[in-house]
Formats: structure tokens, sequence, C-alpha cells
């Protein structure tokens, strides 16, 4: 995020390092049937202050419940209990939960308390109210979703913790009745790259791989993750070309681009021309 390099508007795209293969007849548009989406900077940003309220909410709940922490303290410990359990995602594929989280930076703090304890539970639910209060929709997200709906099956598989958080999200901005399918890690135990949510993603869509679309803005988990299933992909660069701070709890070390052939936008017009553009995708050139 933020290379002078990667700030590329869609009509200097780039060939990726490895391309998947196939040639211009196996990418024609009228194979496509279903488009999915990411959520986070991929259709709703969140704003910058969301983090700093959001942790203040958690300690405002813990201190009612008789728990009274340094906010220094806490949110380094915090911090450290959060990279460590997402590490371990990236072995298994399996979700985590801030529950967790919480409850390892307290044990470190001396507070011996289950992930399961009620107080942790009521400090979950005030910490993502904050991201509630924060979150924006990409200009344009509203029109495109219009312009799509009546042309394709609609999906969305987004990597979040407290899937309640996600889906009241996508209520509040208005754009649930969107998509057909939601797909949640934290609702099915499993979050992107790891090739089952994106089978079940195909399932629930009741499609082939070459008949989806996935968008998103995460070159590894989104657009690699995707690819290794055989499912085409837009990259989205929407918010690292205009240097909007990635959501928070977003792993801040994504790849420069990414390794499998996929297609680069920056806005939502851009995306709707590369698909009706001559009716075909076409591979990108140097």
């Amino acid at each position: 995020m933020g290379e002078g390099d990667l700030i590329l508007r869609w009509s200097n795209r780039i060939r990726p390092r490895h391309l998947s293969g196939g040639s211009d007849k196996d990418i024609l548009m009228n194979s496509i049937k279903g488009i999915a989406f990411d959520l986070f900077n991929t259709l709703i940003t969140v704003g910058s202050g969301a983090l700093n309220e959001a942790i203040d909410r958690l300690l405002e709940s813990l201190e009612k419940d008789g728990i009274v922490l340094d906010r220094r303290e806490f949110q380094a410990a915090y911090r450290q209990s959060a990279l460590h359990h997402i590490a371990a995602t990236r072995h298994d594929g399996r979700e985590t939960h801030n529950r967790f989280w919480i409850s390892s930076a307290l044990a470190g703090l001396g507070f011996g308390i289950d992930p399961d304890d009620p107080r942790i539970d009521r400090a979950v639910e005030r910490y993502f109210s904050a991201f509630l209060d924060h979150c924006r929709l990409i200009p344009g997200t509203v029109e495109m979703l219009e312009a799509l709906k009546d042309r394709y099956r609609i999906g969305l598989l987004s990597n979040f913790t407290h899937p309640p958080a996600a889906r009241k999200i996508l209520v509040g901005l208005g754009i649930s009745p969107y998509f057909h399918v939601t797909i949640i890690s934290g609702e099915v135990g499993y979050r992107k790259p790891h090739p089952f949510v994106f089978q079940l993603l195909l399932g629930k869509m009741n499609l082939d791989p070459e008949q989806l679309l996935y968008v998103g803005d995460d070159p590894e988990p989104d657009i690699d993750g995707a690819c290794r299933v055989g499912i085409r992909t837009v990259w989205t660069t929407y918010v690292r070309d205009r240097h909007i701070p990635l959501a928070p709890g977003v792993a801040s070390e994504q790849l420069p681009a990414p390794s499998s052939f996929t297609h680069r936008i920056s806005s939502w017009e851009e995306f709707l021309i590369l698909l009706d553009g001559n009716g075909a995708l076409h591979p990108s050139q140097d």
C-alpha cells in the first residue's frame, strides 16, 4: 500500500508474475454467471479512528465488569495476542475470534478469564459497535450492484471473525439484499485463502469455478486463494491507489501484487467497463 510504482490506473494494467494459463476463449465473459466480492477495502472502507474507539469501548465494558486496565498495557498485549492467533490461522486456515485474543491479553496482564466468559462477550460486542459507526461504502458501490443484480448471481465472501457485526454492517449500509449468498469466515470456521471457503461459495452459488468471478483487494487471500480453485478474479486497488488506510484488523503486510493471473481495476466504473467491453475479459499486457 502506498508504493509509488503501485499507483496505476486500469488503463495501465500489469501482468502479474505468473499467469494461470488459458486462452482468450477461456475467459470470455459470456461464461460468467456469478460475481462474488470481498467486503473490507473492496466494497467498504473503515474510518481511521475506528480501532482506537473500539479499544476504548472494550475497556469501558471491562471496567463496568470490574476489570480495570491500563490502556497502553492492554493495547500492546491485545495486539500481540491478535498477531499470535492470526499467525496460527495461516497454518491450517481455521478462523480465530477476538474473544480468544482478549482472553489471552488479559491472562498476560494477570486476569485469568475464560474466552466464553460473559464479560468478554459484552466487551466483544462493544468493541465491534465502533466499526458499525465508521464503515462507509466505496463510491459507486450501490450503483455497481444495481447494474449487476439482474444479470448475475451475486455473492459475498469475507474474512471476519465476528459474523454478527459483519451482517449488521451489511444491513446498516443497505447492501445486504443484493447478495444471493453471504459467507462470513467466522460462521464457517475457515478463512480465505483456504480452498474450503471458495468451494463453499461455489456450492452455495451453484456454479462451476469457470462461471464465477471473484473481486477482492488482498493479493494472497482474495486473488491467489480464488485462483487456486479455478475461480477467475479481479483485483481492486481502489484503497491502495488512494492511500486509504487498510481496515483495522486487516494484515498490513499485504503482498505487492497477486502471483496469479488477474485483472486490475481502481473504480467500479472500470469494473463495469471490464465486464462489458467487447463482451470479453482480455489478458493485461506489459
